[in-house]
């Protein structure tokens, strides 16, 4: 009896502690829904101000809403972020907005790839066109804030600081000795010497295949980015090449010395800088709008009946509805055919961020951009990557911009399959046995290896895949097949290479495109209008919950050796033929 009394009360505790939780989650959506409500109302700047450009948080194409960002909810905690669109529309606004009179530019490690940083950039030059200055200062600058910071007029740098100029290196990490040690088989069937997304789980070290492109491909981004700053700070490049060739940046004085800065400050100092720029006296606080209230000032923008739909594809690609940051087949190509069925839309901007991903879900995407071309213009606008899958989706555009260092191109696939019998029967004592009505009944089995006939089978699926892929890119890019398939093979090309050898237009903005896109629809006067709808929090929060629980759990636990444990996973979860980018390389 009294075991049963004991139970009972612990059942009891149990109970009513799920029921406080639960109301205390509630209260806190509750809270979060209230506040939400304010999230996007519009801000009041006052006269003389200065715009906070913070730029040392993520850095997305679609600015992120997420009113339980900052509420203590695990797995919820994701720090506010920016997205490109918005942020360069309001420095767009900041350039004729006379109560903004300079920008404070913060930055110390920026989370944007290179093709996103080059946007802003332009987009700060576009601004100092109104005569307001941008005012740069860090205690640390990495290469990337660095980069973004060298077009500011003047630049700061904290007297014990330091500035990172030393190059770009870029390390790919190799799985093949783990898979042995427990086992695994990487079984890979591939088309192209290029597609080497394969690699890490074959091979221990890069082939020259993948060497050679990987030093062109970063060779592309450096020689890019001296471009920029020696443009910006009057500094010739080759001597930018000897500064980083040479590890002369070592202390700040060096930093002054190589005019990679002008001066060497403290934060205080930097303020009277700004109350100056400012108008405001020596003691008086100064009026400052963060980057993040001023986008909430941002207009639809543009005027008439007629419209422009930018088509945001961001992410993996994979079949169904995906989500903000992974491309579903479902959802983005409803987007675009919503797009070509509405009559008030003169033309369509396809703005792509992607490794790729499925073959199948890329080609599904691909057949609605062919029928949207067929009623009104296509340009698609490429971001930091857009390889594989993620070309595939846009080669069938009208007209395709790049950056320079936009990564590009890719044009193969692979499929790898596991075998896991080794470690099953060997290493666990597992052992598998069954019955099938057809010799390849199990084909793809992953508890034993393949045959010689279901390997035969395979590739040649993936070769017929292969062959579509080029035939897409020809058809798209007015080329012949044997020419696409000289320069496809799973090759990484740079934008400025890709326009060369035609998988690319223009070198422009994002902002280019869609004026593109107005001229080839003869349009003067337009509104932009965004899909797919960004995904409800709320929803995204409940639905998503179990996920945010696991990767905050993971994050802790592995800390930075955390996107090894996402390219293993993702490697697992990769069902299917898949047009992916061949490596994901870290540019240090």
């Amino acid at each position: 009896m009294r075991d049963f009394f004991k139970y009972l009360f612990a059942s009891m505790l149990g109970f009513f502690l799920s029921i406080v939780l639960m109301g205390v989650i509630c209260f806190f959506i509750i809270v979060a829904l209230i506040s939400s409500v304010d999230t996007d109302k519009a801000v009041v700047v006052n006269n003389n101000s200065v715009l906070f450009l913070n730029l040392d948080q993520a850095i997305t194409e679609r600015t992120p809403k997420n009113p339980f960002g900052n509420l203590p909810i695990v797995g919820g905690e994701e720090k506010e972020g920016l997205g490109l669109n918005d942020l360069l529309k309001s420095l767009q606004n900041a350039k004729t907005d006379d109560n903004i009179k300079c920008i404070y530019l913060n930055v110390s490690s920026p989370n944007a790839g290179f093709a996103t940083m080059r946007e802003i950039r332009n987009a700060l030059i576009d601004f100092k066109k109104s005569h307001k200055k941008i005012i740069a200062y860090s205690e640390v600058y990495t290469q990337g804030a660095y980069y973004l910071a060298s077009v500011a007029d003047e630049i700061y740098l904290n007297p014990e600081g330091a500035l990172e100029f030393k190059g770009f290196s870029s390390e790919l990490t190799f799985f093949k000795g783990t898979l042995e040690k427990l086992g695994i088989e990487a079984q890979v069937i591939r088309v192209g010497n290029y597609k080497s997304a394969v690699e890490p789980f074959i091979l221990d070290k890069m082939s020259d295949y993948n060497r050679k492109q990987v030093t062109a491909y970063v060779g592309g981004l450096y020689n890019t980015f001296l471009t920029d700053i020696a443009q910006s700070r009057d500094i010739q490049k080759d001597s930018l090449y000897t500064i980083a060739d040479n590890y002369k940046i070592r202390e700040p004085k060096d930093a002054l010395d190589f005019k990679m800065v002008d001066g060497l400050k403290y934060k205080d100092e930097i303020l009277d800088k700004l109350r100056q720029l400012s108008g405001r006296k020596k003691n008086e606080i100064i009026r400052a709008v963060s980057i993040n209230d001023y986008l909430k000032n941002n207009s639809d923008g543009g005027s008439g009946s007629n419209k422009i739909a930018v088509i945001y594809a961001n992410g993996d690609i994979t079949g169904g509805e995906g989500s903000d940051n992974q491309i579903g087949s479902e959802r983005i190509s409803r987007a675009i055919r919503k797009a070509r069925l509405d009559e008030d839309i003169k033309a369509i901007v396809l703005r792509v961020n992607s490794p790729g991903g499925s073959a199948l879900a890329s080609d599904v995407i691909w057949r609605e951009i062919v029928l949207s071309k067929k009623e009104k213009p296509v340009i698609a606008s490429f971001g930091d990557v857009a390889a594989s899958g993620g070309y595939y989706i846009g080669c069938a555009a009208d007209s395709i911009f790049v950056q320079p260092n936009t990564i590009t191109g890719s044009i193969g696939v692979f499929g790898i399959i596991p075998n896991f019998q080794n470690l099953m029967t060997n290493k666990l004592g597992i052992t598998f046995d069954g019955v099938k009505t057809g010799k390849y009944a199990d084909i793809m089995a992953t508890n034993r290896p393949m045959t010689d006939g279901e390997r035969f089978i395979i590739q040649n699926e993936l070769n017929r895949i292969y062959s579509g892929f080029v035939s897409r890119v020809a058809e798209g890019r007015k080329k012949s097949k044997a020419y696409i398939d000289s320069i496809g093979g799973g090759h990484v090309w740079i934008g400025t290479d890709a326009v060369q050898i035609g998988l690319a237009d223009r070198i422009g903005s994002f902002n280019d495109a869609i004026k593109a896109a107005a001229k080839k629809a003869k349009l003067t006067n337009y509104k932009i209008v965004e899909y797919p709808d960004v995904i409800d929090p709320l929803k995204s929060l409940l639905q998503e919950s179990t996920d945010r629980v696991k990767t905050y759990y993971t994050k802790q636990e592995l800390g930075e050796n955390y996107y090894l444990y996402q390219q293993m996973k993702k490697v697992v979860a990769s069902s299917g033929i898949q047009a992916r980018m061949p490596f994901e390389a870290v540019i240090k």
